[in-house]
């Protein structure tokens, strides 16, 4: 039996090239039981005019499923459904009988609520995006973070591709870390005090792990990453929330029972405050009295494009108290969820015991890719060039401030990538966010990032990562008019 040419369709939002794009139709059609053994294919000539790609495309395709063993090949006859291809299991779904199990008592923990806001999916779909975090495709260097990823999966490179490596790291990516990274923040580091993590937010999992257990308490900036807060209140830990000022977190209002301080010195998250020099030794002098570590998250430095960030927390540093954490999510895209903590030997050794009863380490080719990535300069190169990108759009932006009246609550001194912004007391920016959306305007209100106690509501944070310079003002407009008609209800 044929299989009907009309069945065949390919996707608008597709990606890969046609030939690939054609493999998939195929390979999904059997794997989903849809095409059954021995049944045959259109030709390449028919498929081809159907789909409206050449017939070289199509037969490369038959081609590369022959060699898997998806298709078989019978001379004159065409392509058949090979008799060993891969067929899905048969089954019927066994008849609920009885109560069904309430898995409400069942669960221990409740993983789920917390403030972590979710952005719609189709947020590229925006014309003013003005989130945080999110990369802009057209600045990254896709042609050698291709050329690095082919030479990571190079026969050379199979047992870091290949290997289970338990709980050790690419060697070639922690020496670029200690070696260039580390000392770019004024920290020096070995190799036993660098652990790589899925990204900051594993990072700082594992170091709550670690470090706190119910009796513990800990100590935060409010407001905070959100997602931070979620995470430490989940240990069962004391959590004790200290609202910053001018300078960033105040040290004499960590009370003297606190075990870890978790603290944004050189880029406060979200506000931008810059943490000075004179406040950064007066926290360290702090956890001394207090016999607390301290936690630093270092999740933007490398968004310097107005003045260079102050060394890290780290590198004034004499006790070794002081745990560092850093990412390559800003500064390459946030999909790739790789970063790493650098802290004293003992505490990297069970951070990498947690990790390997985890998820053993991070895939050996992303680790790989990276490195060479770093190394062969094409990493200072995109920084260079999203720093230049950025200082442009933080100028359409300051003058869209400017003109529509709106006012900056975090100045962020040094660069970065978003502004923190403050609206009139008795506006409340969630509504504005929802009231914004049918006008294609994405901004992220700032309730989340402070403690339950202390909510407030008429602060929001503006992202220009992801969006051009050229839909900076008319965005911006958008946003002025939609708050002014919610300041005057």
């Amino acid at each position: 039996m044929a299989i009907a040419l009309d069945t065949f369709f390919l996707k608008p939002d597709a990606t890969g090239s046609l030939q690939a794009q054609v493999q998939e139709l195929v390979a999904e059609g059997i794997l989903s039981g849809r095409f059954k053994q021995g049944e045959k294919l259109p030709s390449s000539r028919k498929l081809a005019q159907h789909l409206g790609v050449s017939r070289i495309t199509v037969t490369l395709a038959f081609t590369e499923l022959v060699a898997n063993d998806y298709l078989s090949s019978r001379g004159r006859s065409g392509y058949f459904v090979s008799d060993s291809a891969p067929v899905p299991p048969a089954y019927t779904p066994r008849p609920t009988r009885g109560p069904v199990k309430d898995w409400g008592q069942a669960i221990a923990r409740d993983f789920t609520g917390g403030d972590t806001p979710r952005r719609p999916q189709n947020w590229r779909e925006y014309q003013y995006t003005f989130i945080y975090g999110q990369a802009d495709p057209s600045l990254f260097d896709h042609t050698n973070w291709r050329q690095c990823a082919l030479r990571a999966l190079g026969a050379r490179d199979f047992a870091a591709l290949a290997n289970d490596q338990y709980d050790n790291d690419d060697p070639l990516l922690v020496e670029y870390i200690a070696r260039h990274s580390l000392p770019r923040r004024g920290v020096i580091a070995r190799p036993e005090e660098i652990l790589i993590t899925m990204g900051a937010q594993n990072a700082l999992w594992l170091t709550a792990q670690v470090l706190l257990s119910s009796g513990r308490k800990a100590t935060v900036e409010d407001p905070t990453y959100y997602t931070l807060r979620d995470q430490l209140m989940r240990t069962g830990c004391d959590l004790n929330m200290v609202p910053i000022d001018q300078d960033g977190l105040p040290p004499d209002r960590i009370s003297a029972n606190t075990d870890v301080i978790f603290v944004t010195p050189s880029h406060h998250s979200p506000t931008t405050v810059n943490m000075p020099h004179g406040r950064r030794q007066a926290l360290l002098e702090r956890a001394e009295q207090i016999d607390a570590v301290v936690v630093e998250d270092d999740y933007e430095f490398e968004m310097s494009f107005l003045r260079a960030p102050a060394p890290a927390l780290k590198s004034l540093d004499s006790e070794g108290r002081v745990i560092y954490v850093g990412s390559f999510s800003k500064s390459l895209f946030p999909g790739l969820r790789l970063g790493y903590l650098v802290g004293p030997e003992p505490f990297i050794r069970q951070a990498r015991a947690l990790r390997a009863s985890v998820l053993r380490h991070p895939p050996g080719h992303i680790q790989r890719t990276v490195a060479y990535f770093l190394s062969l300069g094409h990493y200072d190169a995109q920084i260079r060039r999203i720093a230049q990108v950025l200082h442009d759009r933080r100028t359409e932006l300051d003058a869209a401030i400017a003109t529509n009246g709106l006012t900056i609550a975090g100045g962020g001194l040094y660069g970065g990538s978003a502004l923190w912004m403050q609206a009139p007391e008795q506006v409340d920016m969630a509504q504005v966010a929802a009231d914004l959306l049918p006008k294609s305007v994405l901004i992220e209100p700032g309730a989340p990032f402070f403690a339950p106690e202390n909510r407030r509501h008429n602060f929001y944070r503006i992202g220009y990562s992801s969006i051009e310079s050229n839909r900076i003002g008319p965005g911006m407009a958008l946003l002025a008019e939609v708050l002014n008609q919610r300041a005057q209800q």
